[in-house]
């Protein structure tokens, strides 16, 4: 690993990384990965598979996904439109890693919960 990244530049203020990252691991970001980790959506089953996310933060967060070259945007001109969203390569990678997070939370949630009982 190089020094620059041991060092971290996501700790400093002007890192470009900050944006990416909060892209990639927003609620809606995460939960984007994981619904598109196997399968192509277009947006209609995306939001369904996405419990309580509205229309307007899926349609922002693909967006901000799309641009980062995380996940890919088809549109076949057809009528009425259809649109399919899957990942891209780096963003199966991307989706790896925040399955781990996912995992360890869901694992550890009795763990977390009882954290919350002693507030």
């Amino acid at each position: 690993m190089s020094a620059k990244l041991r060092r971290g530049d996501l700790l400093t203020t002007n890192c470009p990384s900050r944006e990416v990252l909060k892209h990639v691991t927003s609620r809606w970001g995460v939960l984007v990965l994981i619904a598109l980790e196997t399968e192509t959506l277009r947006f209609s089953q995306l939001r369904r598979k996405i419990g309580g996310v509205s229309e307007r933060m899926l349609a922002q967060t693909l967006q901000c996904l799309e641009s980062d070259g995380i996940v890919r945007r088809v549109a076949y001109d057809i009528v009425p439109p259809h649109v399919e969203y899957s990942l891209t390569p780096l963003g199966r990678q991307a989706a790896q890693k925040v399955r781990g997070l996912a995992d360890w939370i869901e694992i550890n949630m009795p763990r977390i919960a009882r954290g919350w009982d002693k507030r």
